[in-house]
């Protein structure tokens, strides 16, 4: 395939389409996707799936109309002459309602707008000695660009961008985009799904930022949700009520029908969805919102269609796909050829809950089933999911499949996600509900791990800040959301209880909002200092870097403490000292684990306990006397020099 230009979108994506509407080949048309508002040479040619309606025509914001042709399979298609980029316009159905682009490129004043036809070769790229993303040694950093700056937009974003790349960050985990209602939001409640939305900019500043990340090093992935639409500025209904179906059902809104008979259209919306934010948008990879709701019983299941899809888009870029899948379901990368997805990596909740338990000793809720123990975080390092088919209480059922043959960098681990956070009663950093040592512990336990580590927004620089749940919706539904919120978060005691479960944050509330935006001043130099050495340790030490791949064990060694060592075949090996606990004196400890290679001692490496972070010092923990692990502490070891003479 020839490679890209700096011109314009990376793969030409055109398509012919056939009577029965779908794609069928890259030869011929000039369309670029089989749905929505794209330009030609002498106007804008339409093109949308509308079995439900008896006609569809294009209304022009200066009053045009165009009259769309049907075609066999519910599909309406034309070239309007005359009109431009720039331009908008609804379809109009039956020659009565008006409803904007299911596939629209931008809706400039929100979802119950007019839809807007984009250029997208206008914008020039610089980026085309860029390369994509593999899996191995990234480091992942998830952001809302509403709240990560004060600015709230993807130009306000893109000027942090050179600060995370001093950090280590090597790729960003973009909140979904595709526009939502009102004035601020979490994106998982979005409604045109190729149209990044008015509030953070217009469809170019979305391109400016992946440019700008690609020239300081940085890939971008963005987080998609096809699981469900948001309830408020879905008219995909208007258009066919088959888009949908009652025989699944989601938490959060109806799911879309991708197995049921003549599902195929609906299908293609997901599926060249996935492939235009590759093509149009550089983006460097998908995260798939909650896979475990997106109900396909097809031949092929649609998770792995759309991965197929965005790789082809890709070309000769390397991309990553990501899953979020509650029940952690190992089959979704595994090679399509051993019967998986074929997606590059999954969340790993495991890792989040057991740490979260041992930094905070809180067992509620779907934290249940966690200890919070060295067992449970030696098992992670050495064998990713802790669940792999076992019963698990909170839910009363099997979680998980065998997942012993994933590569480690499969797994994505973190102390902070959106998620988790949020889900307290106040929106508190796990930094601020447990010691500064432990959390500067298990801070270098996450960086240093053989996984894929993740980075929420602000947790680099030590922000304190809150993270809440916000959503502006119209007065009716904000009740019903915030009921709901208030239900969910129920399954904790401690939110649930009397002096607390009054207090929570109106999601609805400008305040909820405003208070989970970081700001300049948030940053904190010690904290900084650690992530900026943990992660240059990640990059530079190669036993480290190689991501456990010649071997790690580890051992319990006391109540809250543990070793993981990682082999080198030179015998160069690490070993992580881990101690969440009071000090950890003893005589003697017998472990293989600690013996140092032959003929050489340890020698501490890096310590958390550094006064470069706000530690209090770090006296080696093998003396003459015997063993001693500072409590609340970690301790990276690496084999002495061997002695000459």
């Amino acid at each position: 395939m020839d490679r890209p230009t700096a011109a314009g979108p990376r793969e030409p994506y055109l398509v012919r389409v056939t009577a029965g509407g779908r794609a069928a080949g890259r030869e011929a048309t000039g369309r670029r996707l089989p749905i929505g508002a794209e330009l030609t040479a002498s106007g804008v040619h339409f093109r949308v799936w509308a079995p439900a309606r008896r006609t569809v025509e294009v209304v022009a914001d200066a009053g045009a109309v165009f009259a769309l042709a049907p075609e066999p399979g519910g599909y309406f298609s034309g070239e309007a002459p005359g009109i431009g980029a720039g331009a908008r316009y609804r379809f109009r159905l039956d020659g009565d309602a008006l409803r904007p682009d299911p596939a629209s490129r931008f809706q400039p004043e929100g979802p119950h707008g007019p839809s807007q036809v984009v250029d997208p070769s206008r914008f020039r790229w610089t980026d085309a000695g860029w390369t994509g993303l593999r899996l191995e040694g990234q480091v992942l950093y998830e952001l809302h660009v509403g709240t990560f700056t004060r600015e709230g937009t993807w130009s306000g974003a893109a000027a942090e961008l050179s600060d995370l790349a001093r950090v280590g960050i090597t790729c960003v985990e973009v909140m979904p985009v595709a526009e939502f209602p009102g004035a601020f939001g979490w994106g998982y409640d979005g409604v045109d799904l190729f149209a990044p939305t008015r509030l953070y900019g217009a469809p170019d500043d979305m391109r400016a930022f992946v440019d700008r990340a690609h020239a300081v090093g940085i890939g971008v992935v963005l987080d998609v949700v096809y699981n469900h639409l948001g309830p408020d500025g879905n008219y995909l209904k208007d258009f066919s009520p088959a888009y949908f179906t009652d025989r699944y059902a989601t938490d959060w809104g109806e799911p879309f029908d991708f197995d049921g008979e003549g599902s195929a259209p609906v299908r293609e919306l997901v599926i060249e969805n996935a492939g235009y934010w590759i093509s149009e948008f550089h983006l460097d990879g998908l995260r798939l919102d909650a896979t475990q709701v997106i109900f396909d019983r097809s031949q092929e299941h649609v998770v792995r269609a759309l991965g197929r899809r965005a790789r082809q888009a890709a070309g000769a870029r390397s991309i990553l796909l990501v899953a979020e899948n509650e029940p952690q379901d190992a089959d979704l990368v595994r090679p399509v050829d051993r019967g998986g997805h074929g997606l590059d990596a999954l969340w790993n909740d495991d890792l989040h809950h057991a740490a979260r338990v041992a930094l905070t000793g809180r067992r509620e809720a779907y934290y249940t089933d966690y200890l919070g123990s060295p067992q449970e975080l030696v098992s992670v390092a050495k064998h990713g999911f802790l669940f792999q088919g076992q019963r698990y209480a909170w839910q009363d059922r099997v979680r998980g499949k065998p997942a012993l043959d994933l590569p480690r960098p499969a797994l994505v681990c973190y102390l902070e996600n959106h998620d988790q956070v949020a889900n307290s009663a106040g929106g508190e950093r796990v930094s601020t509900l447990t010691t500064p040592g432990r959390w500067r512990a298990m801070t270098a336990y996450l960086l240093l791990g053989p996984w894929t580590p993740m980075l929420f927004q602000g947790e680099e620089r030590g922000a304190t800040r809150p993270f809440l749940y916000f959503a502006d919706h119209r007065r009716e539904l904000a009740h019903v959301v915030r009921a709901g919120r208030a239900d969910f978060l129920r399954q904790f005691p401690s939110i649930a209880a009397p002096d607390l479960r009054d207090r929570l944050h109106d999601p609805a509330d400008p305040v909820t909002f405003a208070r989970s935006t970081l700001g300049r001043g948030d940053a904190r130099p010690e904290v900084l200092a650690l992530h900026r050495d943990l992660l240059e340790l990640r990059r530079s030490d190669p036993v480290i870097r190689a991501q456990g791949a010649p071997g790690i064990d580890g051992s319990v060694l006391g109540e809250e403490a543990l070793a993981l060592r990682w082999f080198a075949p030179d015998g160069a090996d690490r070993l992580l000292l881990l101690n969440l606990g009071a000090d950890l004196v003893r005589p003697s400890i017998a472990d293989p684990l600690l013996a140092p290679p032959e003929g050489r001692g340890w020698a501490v490496a890096w310590s958390s306990e550094h006064p470069r972070y706000g530690g209090r010092g770090s006296p080696p923990p093998f003396h003459p006397g015997g063993v001693r692990l500072a409590g609340h502490a970690a301790m990276l070891l690496a084999p002495e020099e061997p002695r000459r003479g």
